[in-house]
Order: C-alpha cells, then sequence, then structure tokens
C-alpha cells in the first residue's frame, strides 16, 4: 500500500483552536507556542495534526476572522523552520459537531440543510485560498467525526463537492476524508471514490475502547471503577464490555477477533487497507490514544503493537493527544 510519507507519526494540538476550556486570548496566545513545536519535533514525529472550530476563524454571518486564521499561519510558519508537516482539521463546522457533550447539536441536520453545505464549501474555499501556497507541507482535513450511520451516501455527496471547491485554489493538496460513526475504521470501504490522487482515506482508532477509555466520564455506561490492563484475556474484554453500547463495544465482538494484541488490530484494519489498496490512496488514523486514567505500561504495549501494525501497512497516524484533553498525560509519558 501507499506509504504517507511526511505524515507517518503525527501529534494532535487538540484543546488549543478546538476542544478549548477557555477562549481567552490568552489561551489562544500561549497553550501552543513554537517551543512545543520545536519539542513535537525533537521527540520523533514528522507533523502535527491541528484541530481548528469554524468559531476561530469566521463569525456566524460566516466573516473571516483575520486573527484566528493568524494563529493557524503562525503554526504553519512553526512547522516549517522546524521541519514538520501539518494536518488543518476542521473538528467543528458551521452547523455540526461531533462532540456527545454539545447535547443540543443535531448530529444530521448539516447532511440534509443545502445552506448549511454551501457555508462549508465556502468555508473551505477560503481555507484553500488562504493556504495554497502551503501545499508542499499542509494538507485538509475536510471534517472531524460524522457520528451518524445514516448520512453515507449524503457526505460522500458533501465531500466530494467540497474537495472540488477547494481543488479550484489548491490543486494539488492533500485532502483527508474520514466516514460516518465516528470515523469508525469499518466505515471506509463506505467513503466515494477519490477525485484524484492526493485523497487520503482516514479513520480514528481507540480500540479495544474498553481499554482506551476505562472510567472516562463522558461515555454513556462507563463504570466508573473499571480498571482494565493491556493486553488482557478476549473474554475478559467481551465481559468488561458488556455493559457498553453495542456500537462501541462492536470491534471487539466480532468473530474474526481471536485475541488481544497486534492480531486485534490487523484484523480489524483489513477492509480499510483493502479499500485504500484497490483505490490507490494513502491511509491515515487522524487519531489514536490511550485515556491518562490506564497503566502506562499498558499503554506502552498498545502503542508498540498499534504501531505495528501502522507500520506495517504504511498508515500515517497522529496520537491524540499531546497534551491536556484526557489523553495528554499518557502521551507525555510514552513519547516524551
Amino acid at each position: 500500500m501507499k506509504r504517507f510519507d511526511g505524515f507517518m507519526f503525527g501529534a494532535n494540538l487538540g484543546g488549543w483552536l478546538s476542544q478549548y476550556d477557555d477562549d481567552s486570548k490568552e489561551h489562544f496566545d500561549t497553550f501552543i507556542t513554537e517551543e512545543d513545536i520545536e519539542k513535537i519535533k525533537k521527540a520523533g514525529f514528522d507533523h502535527v495534526r491541528v484541530p481548528v472550530d469554524y468559531v476561530i476563524i469566521e463569525t456566524e454571518d460566516g466573516a473571516p476572522i483575520d486573527e484566528g486564521y493568524e494563529y493557524i499561519a503562525n503554526c504553519i510558519k512553526w512547522c516549517r523552520n522546524n521541519g514538520l508537516n501539518m494536518v488543518l482539521d476542521l473538528h467543528k463546522c458551521y452547523g455540526y459537531s461531533f462532540d456527545p457533550l454539545d447535547t443540543g447539536a443535531s448530529k444530521e441536520k448539516f447532511f440534509y440543510d443545502k445552506d448549511l453545505q454551501e457555508r462549508f464549501y465556502k468555508t473551505w474555499e477560503t481555507i484553500a485560498e488562504r493556504f495554497s501556497g502551503d501545499a508542499d507541507m499542509l494538507a485538509f482535513e475536510l471534517l472531524n467525526e460524522v457520528v451518524s450511520p445514516k448520512v453515507v451516501e449524503e457526505w460522500n455527496e458533501i465531500s466530494r463537492k467540497c474537495s472540488l471547491a477547494i481543488r479550484k485554489y489548491a490543486p494539488v493538496s492533500y485532502i483527508i476524508i474520514g466516514g460516518v460513526c465516528y470515523n469508525s475504521v469499518t466505515s471506509v470501504p463506505l467513503l466515494g471514490k477519490p477525485i484524484d490522487d492526493k485523497i487520503v482515506y482516514n479513520f480514528h482508532c481507540y480500540e479495544p475502547f474498553i481499554f482506551t477509555h476505562q472510567r472516562a466520564f463522558w461515555v454513556e455506561n462507563m463504570p466508573k471503577d473499571l480498571v482494565v490492563e493491556y493486553p488482557g484475556s478476549l473474554d475478559e474484554y467481551r465481559d468488561k464490555s458488556r455493559e457498553l453500547s453495542p456500537d462501541l463495544a462492536d470491534a471487539i465482538n466480532r468473530g474474526e477477533i481471536t485475541e488481544i494484541g497486534p492480531s486485534y488490530f490487523e484484523r480489524i484494519f483489513v477492509p480499510a487497507v483493502e479499500t485504500a489498496e484497490r483505490e490507490n490512496v494513502n491511509l491515515y488514523c487522524g487519531e489514536y490514544g490511550v485515556i491518562e486514567l490506564a497503566d502506562t505500561e499498558s499503554a506502552k504495549r498498545w502503542f508498540k503493537d498499534i504501531h505495528s501494525v501502522f507500520d506495517k501497512y504504511h498508515i500515517g497516524h497522529a496520537v491524540w493527544n499531546y497534551k491536556e484533553k484526557d489523553f495528554g498525560d499518557t502521551v507525555q509519558k510514552c513519547f516524551f
């Protein structure tokens, strides 16, 4: 399979321009600086993934916010100074949020509302026009985590139209597209045909979920006293996953899974790998990681196993999260 050179080992900068707890200027000016980019480079990473919420770069009526774009431009400059590439990920767009904590936001309206979609295309045209000159090191990720499994065809058409809109300004930039069910690896075969050879298929992987998200406060029915080590027995993982919703425990219960270890990842990645090979596109895992409530040594073993499969199939990847956001402490202990 094609190797996603330049985007093989990245760190997410979540909590800076997206999913932040503090919307002050001081936060945006100080949460990530060039010193952080230098630190990431020294730790052996080749790129960063930068999640950005639309409210950072445009007003509610769609007018560009230059100060917000300046944060992105600064990060591009810092990455250039340190020999890193960058993924610009539109984490939340006008009219859509994946976040389960955004309880009042519809997970489907965007995919049926033409006005919201036109706004989405305009946002991306503005981004592409501003950063078209950075195609040598900057990739565009259309949207983070489409939640609903019901909007496969709608999302495929939206992503196709958006990619064509971007191409008017950035004809050779990588465009990264993920699928439904929170960018599940199982949704990769459902993605639309690539419009050209610079389309990248994307998925996220927090499997086995009962390990990577143990005691996560935002997960419905997650036991607050749960402790899971890695690797454990398959029977233990399945038993502890019973309280989770079926979609969160889906992978662990599949018949083809025989053990917890590298073969677990290999088996669940197979359909995505085969699809990427058939369409001759790069494959990218934009998020993966282990909650900081997990045992650190277990987390290290988990990273070793998933990395072995990423490397085997030349799958680019960006760990969640560089710092904070419930996963950062694990990343700091394992990679810095």
